[in-house]
Formats: structure tokens, C-alpha cells, sequence
């Protein structure tokens, strides 16, 4: 990347390098789950080399990095297997809603002394935006203390970690943000849910009877951290899909330089390559746009917040395309689990759904422009 500085560079080749080392063998069984086990072990290395506390500030133990060094991490993970890419993601995601609110001294203090990756993960149901539904989770402050009744559903590593960060409702306003110890009384964990893609990173329904909570921020200001958050981590969803469309690119090359049909290797066919090209194209486009928009969050360059969001919007789409054309050129073998093509595409679709479904997500980002806010300098 033309301009990326050397510690990026290094940040960017050590992503690439555990992608290579821990996310390649033994990707189709951990795409089982949850009918086989969780990849605890990988998480743990990820947790050791600083993954899921790029955005963190260094008094809460994290490494402090711009918005460009998580988009480069999710690129490189994601080529290989979007699952640790999605639990990075989310993990980077409630630590914003942390900073936004002003709280990280509070996730500091509960996460103290921290040895695995379950005390320094933050659950969140990532793939939601809370104000798209009403709420079922709903809070009631009782002599000083919130207590927090209903369900939390798809809570992202709800079962992983020991700290969730959850929405709920009150009757007074509209929803908060509650920081809650899954370990401690009144927390009912369900079973892991099987969902289209990112089969590994996990996701579960959380039953609260009354548990408490600790309140993030002000109440009732849910709404304005949360999207703040998407202003400046949209981009982040969009590298997670980047990266799919780059795995999907680079396994099509290699299968169409291997595959023999008609006496020759099926990439000097016409109709391959042009599909090739298609998929090489949209790739390095989306390449571009997210670091182009990555690096415009960074240095808070006019229009910042709409180019975060217009990257998601457009790469995200441009994955499914572009996965689904992974999974043509590969044939009958496209739908085999053994080469990853038709994970990588369930992956996409999922991805897709980061920070809440895209047909909301365009209706906000077309209102806001509506209202008056510049998509350009």
C-alpha cells in the first residue's frame, strides 16, 4: 500500500503470517462447529498477539492503532477463514461503544489482571443495530443498581466471553448500553446457534432474570455511541470482506492453473478468464476503497463518517458477487467443502449483515445525505 508506514507494514505481514500458520489446516472442521469443538487454542494466540485490543487504548492494555491496522488484521484473517474475523471484529466493536461512551475505565477495572481471551472479550450482538427492533432486554434501576430482564439475542461470543455488552430499554427513554458479568447471578447462556456463515465465530441467545448491569455512558444515549461507532468501524466490516473476496480470488487462480480439461489448463480459457478478471478487478477495487476510507477515518478528513459507511455498503455486496463467481468457476467443486468456496460465499452473506441489515444501513446513510451532510468534499 502506496504510503503505508513500516509499522503498519509489519502489523499487516504478521496477520498474514498467522493467518497462514493457524487458519489453513483444519478450516473445514472448525466450520462444524458447533457440532465440533471451538477453536479455543487459536483464539488464545490471537488474544497474545494483540487482536482483539488493536483499538484499545494503552491504559487498558491495548495497543492504541489506528482504524487502518484493524482493517489490514480482519483483510489478512479473513482471506483465510472470516470466523476469527468476525470475533475480532466484535471484540473491536464493543471497545469502541466503550470509548464513545466514555467507560473504558469501567471495562478496565472488570477486566483487570486479564489471562485469556474470555476476560478481555466484550460480547455484542454485532450483526444488530439495536434501534432497528424494539427491545426485548429491559432495565430497571432498583436503589441505585440496574437490573436487566429479558433476552439478548445472537449475542456475539456470549458464550466465550466473561463480559457482554448489551442494549436494553427502559420506560423512561430509549435504550442503553450495560455492561454485564455473564459469570455472575441471574445470566441464563443458551446453546450456540447455527447460523449461514462464520459458523466459528460463536453466537447465543443470553435469558437475563433480573441480573445486573452496569450502566455505560449516560441513559438513553444508546443510540448516538452506537452509531458513532458504525461511523468509524463500518470501514473495519467492509476489510473483513475484502479479505473474503481476495481468498475466494486467490483459490479460483490456483484451481483454474491446476484444473485439466480439453487437454489444457483451464486458464487459458477464454470464458475462465474473464471471470477471473471480474473477480481480480472488484478485489483490488475493494482493496483500494477500504484503505482509502480507512486512512480518511484516521485523519478525520472532510466526509470521513459517510466514506466509512459508503465502503461497507459497497464492498460488502461486491463480496457476495464476487464469492458467488468463486463458486462458478470452480464447477461441482465450487459446492464442495473441501476447497472453501462455498464457505467463503455463506461467509459473505453474513458478513454482510455486520452493524445491521444493508437495506437499513442504506436508508441512513441516504437520510443523513438527505438531511444535508456531504458524501464528498
Amino acid at each position: 500500500m502506496i504510503g503505508m508506514s513500516e509499522e503498519l507494514r509489519l502489523l499487516e505481514g504478521m496477520a498474514r503470517d498467522f493467518a497462514h500458520k493457524e487458519l489453513v489446516e483444519g478450516r473445514e472442521e472448525r466450520d462444524r462447529y458447533p457440532f465440533a469443538p471451538l477453536f479455543e487454542e487459536v483464539l488464545a494466540k490471537a488474544h497474545e498477539v494483540g487482536f482483539f485490543t488493536i483499538l484499545s487504548p494503552e491504559e487498558t492494555g491495548g495497543a492504541a492503532e489506528p482504524v487502518q491496522a484493524l482493517c489490514l488484521v480482519l483483510e489478512e484473517l479473513c482471506r483465510e477463514d472470516a470466523s476469527l474475523g468476525g470475533a475480532v471484529f466484535t471484540a473491536a466493536l464493543s471497545q469502541e461503544l466503550l470509548r464513545q461512551s466514555g467507560s473504558e475505565e469501567a471495562f478496565k477495572k472488570a477486566s483487570a489482571g486479564a489471562a485469556s481471551p474470555r476476560e478481555v472479550l466484550p460480547a455484542f450482538p454485532s450483526f444488530h443495530n439495536p434501534s432497528d427492533t424494539p427491545l426485548s432486554l429491559q432495565a430497571v434501576e432498583e436503589g441505585g443498581a440496574y437490573r436487566l430482564t429479558g433476552k439478548a439475542e445472537f449475542v456475539v461470543l456470549g458464550n466465550v466471553a466473561s463480559l457482554a455488552l448489551l442494549p436494553a430499554g427502559s420506560a423512561d427513554s430509549g435504550w442503553s448500553l450495560y455492561l454485564v458479568d455473564l459469570r455472575g447471578e441471574g445470566v441464563e447462556i443458551g446453546e450456540p446457534l447455527l447460523s449461514l456463515g462464520l459458523h466459528a465465530c460463536p453466537a447465543v441467545d443470553l435469558l437475563l432474570h433480573g441480573a445486573t448491569g452496569e450502566l455505560v455512558g449516560e441513559e438513553g444515549k444508546g443510540e448516538g455511541y452506537f452509531e458513532a461507532a458504525v461511523d468509524r468501524l463500518s470501514v473495519a466490516a467492509a476489510a473483513a470482506s475484502c479479505g473474503v473476496m481476495k481468498g475466494s480470488f486467490e483459490t479460483a487462480l490456483d484451481y483454474a492453473r491446476q484444473r485439466i480439461q480439453g487437454g489444457r489448463e483451464i486458464v487459458n480459457w477464454s470464458e475462465v478468464r474473464m471471470i477471473l478478471s471480474s473477480m481480480a478487478v472488484r478485489a483490488k477495487a475493494a482493496e483500494m476503497l477500504v484503505r482509502r476510507a480507512a486512512a480518511a477515518v484516521d485523519a478525520a478528513s472532510p466526509g470521513w463518517a459517510l466514506a466509512s459507511r459508503a465502503a461497507a455498503l459497497q464492498v460488502q455486496e461486491a463480496a457476495t458477487e464476487v464469492t458467488c463467481d468463486g463458486i462458478q468457476l470452480l464447477g461441482g467443486n465450487g459446492y464442495m467443502q473441501d476447497y472453501g468456496q462455498e464457505k467463503r460465499f455463506r461467509d459473505a452473506k453474513q458478513l454482510q449483515a455486520l452493524l445491521g441489515t444493508a437495506p437499513l444501513r442504506k436508508l441512513r446513510y441516504i437520510r443523513r445525505v438527505v438531511d444535508g451532510e456531504r458524501p464528498w468534499a
